[in-house]
């Protein structure tokens, strides 16, 4: 359990941990785990409760259905998986700016959001486009 209240874990031993883990998700469900899915998903159950309609005559939700399975739960377990790593690694502190990213380009949180939402935008449509 000691392993469990590093603050920083070794890349490999990460790594062969979600290895595992995505070994035994194909085993189990013949799917590799992801999320992508999963917040499409999301916004689609946020859109449902808007206008059912539209989200009811969309042809990727007749082809993906708006609902929980074991990658929204996995999505979810991300969540509080980082919460429960936080608080057994006594690092409660959230941090707006990391020191490495200050060190390059400096201490703005506007700067740093901006980045951290188009990065994210562009790894989505990538996943997306990828049909991950």
């Amino acid at each position: 359990m000691d392993i469990l209240r590093k603050k920083t874990w070794s890349p490999y031993t990460a790594g062969a941990l979600a290895g595992l883990l995505l070994v035994l998700s194909v085993f189990l469900t013949g799917k590799y785990f992801g999320a992508s899915t999963t917040f499409v998903r999301a916004a689609g159950f946020v859109e449902q409760s808007v206008a059912p309609e539209r989200v009811a005559g969309m042809a990727y939700f007749l082809k993906e259905k708006v609902i929980v399975d074991w990658q929204f739960l996995f999505v979810v377990g991300v969540l509080f998986g980082a919460l429960a790593s936080a608080w057994l690694s006594k690092e409660k502190r959230a941090v707006a700016v990391p020191p490495m990213w200050e060190g390059r380009f400096g201490a703005s949180r506007v700067r740093r959001w901006t980045a951290a939402f188009l990065g994210g935008g562009v790894l989505m449509f990538g996943a997306r486009l990828a049909d991950g």
